[in-house]
């Protein structure tokens, strides 16, 4: 059955409000409850993945859509919360859009592929007809993400795929800025990326910390190289840059100078996202060689060494060689 979407002259002016005031009402709805219930849901969805030079934002690139891309996020977001279905669902579907057409209702496509979402007519995901109706194509995208076993336990990018079967499944991921973005404004939520309590974790410090926490966890499993930053590979200082560059905060190159980024605070009063030092002679700033993000509940994560790779671990205050600050970047 059909669900009848009205999208017209207010979605668009709500949408254009979003777009250029980056102010709106936000209220925690009770998908969002329901998410904050599902574990390791959290942060591996938040404002993304960046590389080096990378300039243009998350609300910058949502800008940049036209009316008819608007339109079909309005419909993304007004299916999913008709249906009860999360937030996280709702930015599988934006991710797996934006992917494949651009979030644009194409008559064309790979074979017989159509629509938003490249459904293919002979692979019986409906007829021609069906494919090029918006609403039937949301709800069709919902039906088979649903069957998706842990399909809400993993990256939205990795869903989406799941759904799409791609012969390029990593390309999903890179619209989690955006559709985590879209999913806050337009769909009027709070934490869509579950940086906070759902991560099962104590509040992030500030917005900037929950964005870099969002940004180290979903570099995890890549390869420590010593003097890297990325986008392929990191060492433990590297990570911290690029994490906290995704913010906006410039940190600098090498652990022993990020120790002096931030203010200082007692380590054993550090938040999700200060950073942890560690040095042969912890009274000695002069001798930190290694740094970490704190993620809270004894958690950090870390580029540690030649041939482990990034990675979440549990720490103890009480550590070797832990200096007994911790720095909280941008204040």
């Amino acid at each position: 059955m059909r669900i009848g979407v009205i999208v017209g002259v207010i979605v668009a002016a709500l949408f254009a409000a979003v777009m250029t005031t980056g102010v709106v009402a936000k209220v925690v709805t009770d998908q969002q409850a329901a998410q904050a219930q599902v574990a390791n849901v959290s942060c591996d969805a938040a404002i993304g993945p960046s590389q080096p030079g990378q300039t243009q934002t998350a609300q910058g690139q949502a800008a940049n859509l036209n009316d008819g891309q608007r339109g079909i996020v309005a419909q993304i977001v007004a299916i999913g919360k008709q249906r009860g279905l999360s937030p996280r669902a709702w930015q599988i579907a934006i991710q797996a859009g934006m992917t494949e057409s651009g979030l644009q209702n194409v008559d064309h496509g790979d074979r017989d592929s159509l629509g938003v979402f490249q459904m293919r007519p002979s692979q019986g995901w409906g007829t021609e007809a069906q494919l090029q109706d918006v609403n039937y194509e949301i709800n069709k995208f919902y039906d088979v993400l649903l069957s998706v076993p842990g399909w809400d336990q993993q990256r939205p990018g990795s869903s989406a795929q799941a759904v799409e079967r791609s012969a390029f499944p990593e390309r999903y991921h890179k619209w989690e800025p955006m559709a985590a973005y879209l999913v806050e404004n337009v769909g009027q939520v709070t934490d869509a990326v579950g940086c906070g309590q759902s991560a099962g974790l104590a509040l992030p410090a500030n917005k900037a910390a929950s964005t870099a926490i969002a940004f180290a966890l979903g570099e995890q499993g890549k390869p420590y190289v010593w003097g890297a930053t990325g986008p392929d590979s990191y060492d433990c200082s590297g990570l911290m840059l690029r994490a906290y560059g995704a913010a906006g905060i410039t940190l600098d190159r090498v652990s022993s100078d990020q120790y002096h980024d931030g203010a200082m605070l007692p380590v054993r009063d550090a938040q999700p996202g200060d950073l942890l030092f560690w040095a042969t002679d912890p009274s000695n700033p002069a001798t930190i060689h290694h740094v970490a993000m704190y993620l809270g509940n004894g958690k950090m994560v870390e580029a540690q060494q030649t041939g482990v790779p990034v990675h979440v671990r549990s720490m103890s205050f009480d550590e070797n060689e832990l200096v007994p600050q911790a720095v909280r970047p941008g204040v």
